[in-house]
């Protein structure tokens, strides 16, 4: 077993998510976005790690959240990995020992969540721009993109994040895996430890896995459904084709400016939890 701490665990699975290639559509280490590089990445993960230390000490989801947001904002490409780092800190909040995080033990973090995590969530708005939906129609005055504005609303509401996370399901992929237990994360993990070869050929592997598993939500908000769907079902074909013709998708991605940010998010979500179980590194 490795003597990493969850922390170190976690900052690893941010450096592997964005090592594996090809991702199509994403930054990896074969390819940059014109105003978003492989550095920044490596950046942004080295930043969290206090953030995420914190949510292993036991500090609420929400501060430690904002704290890993705010770290990882101290670099120029702006938003790295802040999808990712809402599914890390609660994963590594759950996790006791040197084991991995159970889905029950994630469960129980998320329903203890309060809303002063929800308010610590808004405020880690001010740190980065983050590009999301249009707010639920019964709750404008809870749009994510007011940042710390929103705080009095959240709490004159009494609003827990676990319940800001359930609103936004139906059309975010990383809400929606706060309210399935983490289905896909797990199911990822699974994939990950089973499969043969280099981890960051795994990675890349199980990236493709997840986007063709289900239509990403970033690419949905940012270039509407039927794009979102498109992706997906090319990913879908490509799952046992050369690696030159997932490459080649790669690169269509990149120069359309599609980058399937969610699927990457789960991706590293999925491989803390495949490095807590023991896959070697």
């Amino acid at each position: 077993m490795s003597q990493r701490t969850p922390a170190q665990a976690a900052e690893l699975a941010l450096l592997l998510e964005v090592a594996g290639t090809p991702k199509p559509g994403n930054v990896d280490r074969h390819r940059d976005l014109d105003d978003l590089r492989f550095e920044h990445f490596l950046a942004g993960a080295v930043g969290a790690r206090p953030g995420l230390a914190a949510a292993a000490a036991g500090d609420p989801v929400g501060e430690s959240f904002e704290r890993a947001v705010a770290g990882m904002a101290d670099q120029r490409g702006g938003n790295t990995q802040f999808g990712a780092l809402l599914l890390l800190v609660p994963l590594v909040a759950a996790t006791e020992g040197d084991g991995p995080p159970s889905r029950d033990a994630v469960e129980r973090v998320l329903a203890e969540t309060t809303v002063a995590d929800a308010a610590a969530f808004y405020r880690a708005f001010d740190h980065v721009a983050v590009l999301v939906g249009e707010p639920p129609a019964d709750a404008p005055d809870l749009d994510v993109r007011r940042g710390s504005d929103a705080v009095p609303d959240v709490e004159a509401r009494g609003i827990s994040l676990a319940a800001v996370m359930e609103r936004s399901a139906p059309k975010d992929g990383v809400a929606a895996e706060w309210s399935n237990g983490f289905e896909r994360t797990f199911a990822s993990a699974d994939r990950l430890a089973a499969g043969d070869g280099p981890i960051l050929d795994r990675t890349a592997d199980t990236f493709l896995a997840l986007l063709a598993d289900e239509p990403d939500s970033l690419v949905a908000t940012k270039h509407g459904d039927d794009v979102a769907r498109s992706v997906s079902e090319r990913a879908s074909t490509l799952l046992d084709a050369p690696r030159a013709d997932v490459e080649a998708f790669a690169d269509d991605l990149v120069k359309g400016g599609i980058n399937p940010g969610t699927t990457a998010d789960v991706t590293a979500a999925a491989l803390y939890v495949a490095l807590q179980r023991g896959v070697p590194v």
